[in-house]
Protein backbone atom coordinates (compact mmCIF):
# COMPACT_ATOMS: atom_id res chain seq x y z
CA UNK A 1 0.00 0.00 0.00
CA UNK A 2 1.24 3.57 -0.74
CA UNK A 3 0.67 6.56 1.58
CA UNK A 4 -0.66 8.56 -1.46
CA UNK A 5 -2.61 8.04 -4.35
CA UNK A 6 -0.63 9.63 -7.31
CA UNK A 7 -3.38 11.11 -10.06
CA UNK A 8 -1.21 9.72 -13.42
CA UNK A 9 -3.42 11.70 -15.12
CA UNK A 10 -0.91 14.98 -14.02
CA UNK A 11 2.05 13.73 -16.48
CA UNK A 12 0.23 13.18 -19.05
CA UNK A 13 1.94 17.22 -20.45
CA UNK A 14 5.14 15.62 -19.54
CA UNK A 15 6.97 15.38 -22.67
CA UNK A 16 9.03 11.73 -22.63
CA UNK A 17 7.95 10.41 -26.37
CA UNK A 18 10.48 10.84 -29.04
CA UNK A 19 8.72 13.04 -31.77
CA UNK A 20 6.86 11.96 -34.62
CA UNK A 21 8.20 12.42 -38.75
CA UNK A 22 5.40 14.82 -39.00
CA UNK A 23 7.10 16.93 -35.77
CA UNK A 24 10.08 16.56 -37.27
CA UNK A 25 9.21 17.59 -40.84
CA UNK A 26 7.89 20.78 -38.95
CA UNK A 27 10.61 21.56 -36.82
CA UNK A 28 12.93 21.24 -40.03
CA UNK A 29 10.33 23.67 -42.23
CA UNK A 30 10.52 26.47 -39.08
CA UNK A 31 14.56 26.17 -39.43
CA UNK A 32 15.17 23.74 -36.62
CA UNK A 33 18.09 21.11 -37.45
CA UNK A 34 20.49 19.21 -35.76
CA UNK A 35 23.63 21.32 -37.16
CA UNK A 36 27.00 21.79 -35.01
CA UNK A 37 28.33 24.83 -35.92
CA UNK A 38 31.47 23.95 -33.81
CA UNK A 39 32.29 21.58 -36.75
CA UNK A 40 32.03 23.77 -39.87
CA UNK A 41 33.92 26.47 -37.93
CA UNK A 42 36.77 23.47 -37.01
CA UNK A 43 37.04 22.45 -40.62
CA UNK A 44 37.40 25.67 -42.37
CA UNK A 45 39.75 26.57 -40.28
CA UNK A 46 41.86 23.29 -40.48
CA UNK A 47 41.19 23.47 -44.17
CA UNK A 48 42.32 27.16 -44.25
CA UNK A 49 45.67 26.96 -42.89
CA UNK A 50 45.94 23.34 -45.25
CA UNK A 51 45.51 25.94 -48.07
CA UNK A 52 47.73 28.19 -46.69
CA UNK A 53 50.24 25.69 -46.46
CA UNK A 54 49.80 24.50 -50.10
CA UNK A 55 49.43 27.93 -51.11
CA UNK A 56 52.42 29.20 -49.43
CA UNK A 57 54.84 29.77 -52.08
CA UNK A 58 52.19 31.46 -54.49
CA UNK A 59 51.06 33.70 -52.06
CA UNK A 60 54.79 34.89 -51.07
CA UNK A 61 55.94 34.94 -54.93
CA UNK A 62 53.03 37.62 -55.71
CA UNK A 63 53.59 39.69 -52.30
CA UNK A 64 56.75 39.93 -53.26
CA UNK A 65 56.39 41.23 -56.76
CA UNK A 66 53.43 43.14 -55.12
CA UNK A 67 55.62 44.81 -52.53
CA UNK A 68 58.39 45.11 -55.47
CA UNK A 69 56.04 46.81 -57.96
CA UNK A 70 54.83 49.54 -55.35
CA UNK A 71 58.86 50.66 -53.89
CA UNK A 72 59.82 50.59 -57.43
CA UNK A 73 57.29 51.72 -59.88
CA UNK A 74 54.20 53.34 -58.23
CA UNK A 75 56.17 55.13 -55.75
CA UNK A 76 58.25 56.72 -58.05
CA UNK A 77 55.32 57.79 -60.22
CA UNK A 78 55.08 61.52 -60.93
CA UNK A 79 51.05 61.22 -61.22
CA UNK A 80 50.88 59.20 -57.87
CA UNK A 81 49.62 61.76 -55.85
CA UNK A 82 46.48 62.91 -58.43
CA UNK A 83 42.91 61.28 -58.09
CA UNK A 84 43.62 59.68 -61.32
CA UNK A 85 47.69 58.17 -59.39
CA UNK A 86 45.34 56.66 -55.95
CA UNK A 87 42.21 55.11 -57.83
CA UNK A 88 45.21 53.30 -59.63
CA UNK A 89 46.70 52.20 -56.71
CA UNK A 90 43.29 51.32 -55.23
CA UNK A 91 42.70 49.38 -57.97
CA UNK A 92 46.11 47.84 -57.85
CA UNK A 93 46.17 46.87 -53.97
CA UNK A 94 42.35 45.67 -54.48
CA UNK A 95 43.21 43.09 -56.84
CA UNK A 96 46.87 41.97 -55.19
CA UNK A 97 44.66 41.60 -52.09
CA UNK A 98 41.56 39.64 -53.67
CA UNK A 99 44.77 37.28 -55.23
CA UNK A 100 46.42 36.42 -52.10
CA UNK A 101 43.20 35.91 -50.35
CA UNK A 102 41.30 34.04 -52.76
CA UNK A 103 42.56 30.68 -52.57
CA UNK A 104 41.82 30.62 -48.68
CA UNK A 105 38.11 32.19 -48.92
CA UNK A 106 37.38 30.05 -51.94
CA UNK A 107 38.36 27.04 -49.57
CA UNK A 108 36.72 28.34 -46.74
CA UNK A 109 33.19 28.82 -48.53
CA UNK A 110 33.46 25.24 -50.24
CA UNK A 111 34.32 23.78 -46.93
CA UNK A 112 31.43 25.71 -45.03
CA UNK A 113 29.20 24.85 -47.94
CA UNK A 114 29.57 21.13 -47.55
CA UNK A 115 29.63 20.80 -43.82
CA UNK A 116 26.55 22.33 -43.66
CA UNK A 117 25.03 20.27 -46.66
CA UNK A 118 26.09 17.24 -44.87
CA UNK A 119 24.73 18.05 -41.45
CA UNK A 120 21.38 19.36 -42.87
CA UNK A 121 21.21 18.46 -46.09
CA UNK A 122 19.63 21.11 -48.98
CA UNK A 123 17.15 23.56 -46.70
CA UNK A 124 15.59 27.14 -48.21
CA UNK A 125 13.28 28.52 -45.66
CA UNK A 126 12.76 32.12 -44.35
CA UNK A 127 11.29 31.29 -41.39
CA UNK A 128 13.69 31.84 -38.96
CA UNK A 129 13.96 35.75 -40.34
CA UNK A 130 10.77 36.40 -39.48
CA UNK A 131 10.78 39.33 -36.37
CA UNK A 132 9.86 37.89 -32.91
CA UNK A 133 8.94 39.83 -29.87
CA UNK A 134 11.22 37.84 -27.81
CA UNK A 135 14.34 38.76 -30.02
CA UNK A 136 13.98 42.63 -28.77
CA UNK A 137 12.18 41.82 -25.41
CA UNK A 138 15.10 43.53 -23.12
CA UNK A 139 13.66 40.90 -20.36
CA UNK A 140 13.41 37.91 -22.43
CA UNK A 141 17.13 38.94 -23.46
CA UNK A 142 18.25 39.58 -19.74
CA UNK A 143 16.66 35.55 -19.21
CA UNK A 144 18.34 34.06 -22.22
CA UNK A 145 22.26 35.67 -20.42
CA UNK A 146 21.47 33.13 -17.81
CA UNK A 147 20.13 30.64 -19.71
CA UNK A 148 21.22 26.66 -19.71
CA UNK A 149 22.33 27.12 -23.87
CA UNK A 150 24.14 30.70 -22.90
CA UNK A 151 26.07 28.73 -20.27
CA UNK A 152 26.98 25.84 -22.37
CA UNK A 153 28.36 28.42 -25.24
CA UNK A 154 30.25 29.86 -22.28
CA UNK A 155 32.00 26.57 -21.15
CA UNK A 156 32.42 25.34 -24.72
CA UNK A 157 34.22 28.68 -25.45
CA UNK A 158 36.33 28.13 -22.47
CA UNK A 159 37.25 24.89 -23.87
CA UNK A 160 37.92 26.11 -27.06
CA UNK A 161 40.47 29.50 -25.44
CA UNK A 162 41.98 26.42 -23.54
CA UNK A 163 42.90 24.04 -26.30
CA UNK A 164 44.00 26.46 -28.29
CA UNK A 165 46.18 28.58 -25.87
CA UNK A 166 47.55 24.82 -24.67
CA UNK A 167 48.44 23.91 -28.34
CA UNK A 168 49.92 27.29 -28.70
CA UNK A 169 52.16 27.39 -25.41
CA UNK A 170 53.57 23.66 -26.25
CA UNK A 171 54.56 24.45 -30.01
CA UNK A 172 56.23 27.65 -28.68
CA UNK A 173 57.80 25.70 -25.90
CA UNK A 174 59.09 23.04 -28.16
CA UNK A 175 60.38 25.83 -30.44
CA UNK A 176 61.53 27.65 -27.54
CA UNK A 177 65.58 27.69 -29.21
CA UNK A 178 64.77 28.75 -32.41
CA UNK A 179 62.53 31.44 -31.04
CA UNK A 180 65.24 32.66 -28.55
CA UNK A 181 67.41 33.43 -31.85
CA UNK A 182 64.87 35.00 -33.92
CA UNK A 183 66.48 37.91 -33.76
CA UNK A 184 69.74 37.30 -35.17
CA UNK A 185 67.87 35.61 -38.39
CA UNK A 186 67.37 37.96 -41.56
CA UNK A 187 64.25 38.95 -42.58
CA UNK A 188 63.24 36.74 -45.11
CA UNK A 189 64.11 34.11 -42.95
CA UNK A 190 62.11 35.57 -40.01
CA UNK A 191 58.78 35.99 -42.10
CA UNK A 192 59.31 32.10 -42.96
CA UNK A 193 59.90 31.04 -39.46
CA UNK A 194 56.55 33.08 -38.62
CA UNK A 195 54.76 31.47 -41.54
CA UNK A 196 55.06 27.57 -40.78
CA UNK A 197 55.18 28.30 -36.92
CA UNK A 198 51.46 30.21 -37.65
CA UNK A 199 50.84 27.04 -40.33
CA UNK A 200 51.56 24.61 -37.91
CA UNK A 201 49.38 26.04 -34.60
CA UNK A 202 46.22 26.66 -36.16
CA UNK A 203 46.95 23.20 -38.12
CA UNK A 204 46.99 21.53 -34.69
CA UNK A 205 44.48 23.95 -33.42
CA UNK A 206 41.86 22.78 -35.96
CA UNK A 207 42.34 19.03 -34.98
CA UNK A 208 41.97 19.57 -31.52
CA UNK A 209 38.52 21.95 -32.09
CA UNK A 210 37.63 19.15 -34.50
CA UNK A 211 37.55 16.63 -31.58
CA UNK A 212 36.06 18.82 -29.25
CA UNK A 213 33.30 19.91 -32.49
CA UNK A 214 32.62 15.96 -32.68
CA UNK A 215 31.48 16.19 -28.71
CA UNK A 216 29.47 19.27 -29.41
CA UNK A 217 27.86 17.03 -32.17
CA UNK A 218 26.58 14.20 -29.66
CA UNK A 219 25.48 17.02 -27.26
CA UNK A 220 23.52 18.96 -29.86
CA UNK A 221 22.32 16.14 -30.83
CA UNK A 222 20.80 15.07 -27.48
CA UNK A 223 19.14 18.52 -27.22
CA UNK A 224 17.79 18.73 -30.61
CA UNK A 225 15.88 15.38 -29.56
CA UNK A 226 15.04 16.57 -26.37
CA UNK A 227 13.46 19.85 -27.55
CA UNK A 228 11.68 17.73 -29.93
CA UNK A 229 9.92 15.59 -27.68
CA UNK A 230 6.32 15.39 -27.11
CA UNK A 231 3.57 14.23 -24.80
CA UNK A 232 1.39 11.79 -25.48
CA UNK A 233 -1.49 14.29 -25.43
CA UNK A 234 0.22 15.69 -28.42
CA UNK A 235 0.98 12.32 -30.30
CA UNK A 236 -2.74 11.72 -29.99
CA UNK A 237 -3.62 15.44 -31.28
CA UNK A 238 -1.43 14.78 -34.27
CA UNK A 239 -2.61 11.23 -34.46
CA UNK A 240 -6.33 12.96 -34.81
CA UNK A 241 -5.57 15.26 -37.22
CA UNK A 242 -3.82 13.19 -39.94
CA UNK A 243 -5.46 10.27 -39.27
CA UNK A 244 -8.89 11.33 -37.68
CA UNK A 245 -10.71 10.20 -34.54
CA UNK A 246 -10.51 6.86 -34.43
CA UNK A 247 -13.74 6.40 -32.80
CA UNK A 248 -14.43 8.61 -35.66
CA UNK A 249 -12.89 6.70 -38.30
CA UNK A 250 -14.87 2.89 -36.31
CA UNK A 251 -18.13 4.40 -37.08
CA UNK A 252 -17.43 5.65 -40.44
CA UNK A 253 -16.36 2.15 -41.58
CA UNK A 254 -19.02 0.68 -39.54
CA UNK A 255 -21.43 2.35 -41.74
CA UNK A 256 -19.23 1.46 -45.12
CA UNK A 257 -19.68 -1.96 -44.16
CA UNK A 258 -23.21 -1.73 -43.61
CA UNK A 259 -23.81 -0.12 -46.94
CA UNK A 260 -21.67 -2.61 -48.63
CA UNK A 261 -23.66 -5.30 -47.10
CA UNK A 262 -27.12 -3.98 -48.03
CA UNK A 263 -25.92 -3.96 -51.61
CA UNK A 264 -24.44 -7.21 -51.44
CA UNK A 265 -28.15 -8.50 -50.31
CA UNK A 266 -29.69 -6.63 -53.09
CA UNK A 267 -27.76 -8.27 -56.01
CA UNK A 268 -28.50 -11.95 -54.05
CA UNK A 269 -31.67 -11.86 -55.82
CA UNK A 270 -30.12 -11.63 -59.57
CA UNK A 271 -27.86 -14.90 -58.44
CA UNK A 272 -28.55 -18.05 -60.69
CA UNK A 273 -27.07 -20.27 -57.57
CA UNK A 274 -26.21 -20.23 -53.94
CA UNK A 275 -23.68 -22.52 -53.08
CA UNK A 276 -23.48 -23.63 -49.63
CA UNK A 277 -21.48 -25.39 -47.13
CA UNK A 278 -24.50 -25.72 -46.05
CA UNK A 279 -24.18 -23.26 -42.84
CA UNK A 280 -20.95 -21.84 -42.15
CA UNK A 281 -20.48 -20.01 -46.02
CA UNK A 282 -23.00 -19.27 -48.57
CA UNK A 283 -21.86 -18.17 -52.24
CA UNK A 284 -24.01 -16.16 -54.79
CA UNK A 285 -23.24 -17.05 -58.15
CA UNK A 286 -24.96 -15.54 -61.70
CA UNK A 287 -23.71 -16.35 -65.12
CA UNK A 288 -25.17 -14.83 -68.26
CA UNK A 289 -24.11 -15.72 -71.47
CA UNK A 290 -25.30 -12.13 -73.09
CA UNK A 291 -22.92 -10.29 -70.43
CA UNK A 292 -20.62 -11.99 -68.33
CA UNK A 293 -17.35 -13.85 -69.38
CA UNK A 294 -17.64 -16.02 -66.56
CA UNK A 295 -19.49 -16.99 -63.53
CA UNK A 296 -19.38 -14.00 -61.44
CA UNK A 297 -20.02 -13.80 -57.60
CA UNK A 298 -22.41 -11.35 -56.22
CA UNK A 299 -22.52 -12.11 -52.67
CA UNK A 300 -20.67 -13.99 -50.13
CA UNK A 301 -20.76 -14.40 -46.31
CA UNK A 302 -20.20 -16.33 -43.10
CA UNK A 303 -22.44 -17.61 -40.37
CA UNK A 304 -25.13 -15.59 -40.30
CA UNK A 305 -24.76 -13.74 -43.11
CA UNK A 306 -24.85 -16.83 -45.08
CA UNK A 307 -27.93 -17.79 -43.10
CA UNK A 308 -29.36 -14.21 -44.75
CA UNK A 309 -28.27 -14.83 -48.10
CA UNK A 310 -30.08 -18.37 -48.21
CA UNK A 311 -33.18 -16.67 -46.61
CA UNK A 312 -32.96 -14.40 -49.57
CA UNK A 313 -32.74 -17.23 -51.99
CA UNK A 314 -35.83 -19.15 -50.59
CA UNK A 315 -37.73 -16.05 -50.84
CA UNK A 316 -37.26 -15.71 -54.43
CA UNK A 317 -36.74 -19.21 -55.80
CA UNK A 318 -32.88 -19.40 -56.40
CA UNK A 319 -31.64 -22.85 -56.92
CA UNK A 320 -29.88 -24.15 -53.16
CA UNK A 321 -26.63 -26.30 -53.91
CA UNK A 322 -24.66 -28.00 -51.28
CA UNK A 323 -21.03 -28.03 -52.15
CA UNK A 324 -18.62 -27.81 -49.01
CA UNK A 325 -15.43 -27.57 -50.61
CA UNK A 326 -16.07 -25.35 -53.81
CA UNK A 327 -18.11 -22.98 -51.12
CA UNK A 328 -15.29 -22.64 -48.97
CA UNK A 329 -13.12 -21.87 -52.02
CA UNK A 330 -15.20 -19.32 -53.84
CA UNK A 331 -15.31 -17.82 -50.46
CA UNK A 332 -11.74 -17.24 -49.18
CA UNK A 333 -10.33 -17.04 -52.88
CA UNK A 334 -12.97 -14.73 -54.80
CA UNK A 335 -13.92 -11.09 -54.07
CA UNK A 336 -17.36 -9.71 -54.73
CA UNK A 337 -17.54 -8.36 -58.13
CA UNK A 338 -15.38 -10.82 -59.65
CA UNK A 339 -15.15 -13.42 -62.09
CA UNK A 340 -14.02 -16.98 -60.92
CA UNK A 341 -10.64 -17.93 -61.51
CA UNK A 342 -10.50 -20.86 -64.34
CA UNK A 343 -9.26 -23.19 -62.31
CA UNK A 344 -12.69 -23.49 -60.67
CA UNK A 345 -14.26 -23.24 -64.05
CA UNK A 346 -15.59 -27.31 -64.17
CA UNK A 347 -16.88 -27.57 -61.01
CA UNK A 348 -18.80 -24.61 -61.19
CA UNK A 349 -20.10 -25.75 -64.53
CA UNK A 350 -21.23 -28.45 -62.81
CA UNK A 351 -23.09 -26.86 -60.34
CA UNK A 352 -25.07 -24.33 -63.31
CA UNK A 353 -25.27 -27.50 -65.36
CA UNK A 354 -27.55 -28.98 -62.47
CA UNK A 355 -29.66 -26.16 -61.98
CA UNK A 356 -30.22 -25.39 -65.77
CA UNK A 357 -31.09 -29.01 -65.73
CA UNK A 358 -33.72 -28.22 -62.60
CA UNK A 359 -35.05 -25.35 -64.43
CA UNK A 360 -35.39 -27.52 -68.02
CA UNK A 361 -32.66 -25.13 -69.72
CA UNK A 362 -31.05 -28.19 -71.28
Amino acid sequence: MYLFDINLQLFTGEKTEKATPKRRKEAREKGQVLQSREINSALILLFTFFTLQLAGKYIYSNLSLYMQRIFTDTIHDENLFTINGVHKLFLLMVGESVKLVAPMAGCAFVIGLFSSYMQVGFLFTTKPLVPKWDRINPISGFKKIFSKKSIVEFVKSLMKIGAVGYVTFNYVLKQSRSVMNILDMELISIISFLGKATINVGLRAAIVLILLAVLDYFYQKWEYENELKMSKQEIKEEYKQTEGDPQIKSKIKEKQRQMAMGRMMQDVPKADVIITNPTHYAVAIRYDQTTDNAPIVLAKGQDLIASNIREIAEKYEIPIVENKPLARTLYHTVEIGDYIPPDLYQAVAEVLAYVYKLKNMI
